[in-house]
């Protein structure tokens, strides 16, 4: 397993719980996305377990690029936020499973098991947020066809800002940002800027700004 965590007394606390198990064992750790994906190259981990908020980078848009490097890793998001949004993120972006950081003691090692074994782990009551904001928006839908991020991103597309700058924003990679911006004009059935402007504007999504 490779542990991706620029805290160092957390990184040893994580290190020590997986190394006590019988059949598991940390084969290296990392301080930043960067050096994560120097690690997956090196050390080939079965698991990588990737903190989210870090110093150089969100650790969820580097989960691809750990992936790419190391396709057969399973990732583990340990992240502080408790949004389902964050979570749904994580998984978009190849993640299977997130883990609290305030739950991490009790639950990483099953969480490691999980997700070894095929599965995808999220801690229970927060997968039930998950399941619960889903049918929200399913049933929301009908009225407006946009989920609660691509509103965020088209807010921020509406005020002139970049792929590259709403990436930051909102802490997803440019890729994801592309991806919501391109699903937004579908949806929408829009081709340009203007278009969206106006469709913001109509909405009220770019009041109290």
């Amino acid at each position: 397993m490779l542990i991706v965590e620029d805290d160092a007394v957390v990184r040893a606390g994580l290190t020590m719980l997986v190394n006590a198990e019988d059949d598991l064992e940390a084969v290296g750790e990392a301080r930043s996305a960067r050096e994560a994906i120097f690690e997956a190259r090196s050390t080939k981990p079965d698991v990588v377990l990737m903190d989210v908020m870090m110093s150089d980078q969100s650790g969820i848009p580097a989960v691809p690029q750990v992936l790419e490097e190391r396709p057969e890793a399973k990732v583990l998001v340990l992240s502080m936020q408790d949004d389902p949004r964050d979570v749904r993120e994580a998984f978009e972006a190849g993640a299977r499973g997130y883990l609290l950081k305030e739950g991490a003691d009790a639950e990483l090692v099953a969480a490691i098991r999980e997700v070894v074994g095929g599965g995808r782990y999220v801690h229970p009551e927060l997968g039930a947020r998950l399941v619960a904001a889903e049918t929200a928006e399913r049933r929301r839908a009908d009225e407006d066809p946009l989920s609660d991020r691509e509103r965020e991103v088209l807010r921020l597309l509406a005020f002139g800002h970049t792929n590259q700058e709403i990436a930051k924003e909102l802490y997803i990679s440019v890729r994801t940002a592309e991806s919501h911006r391109a699903h937004i004009m579908q949806k929408l059935r829009l081709s340009s800027r203007a278009g969206l402007v106006r469709y913001a504007l109509a909405h009220g999504l770019l009041e109290d700004s």
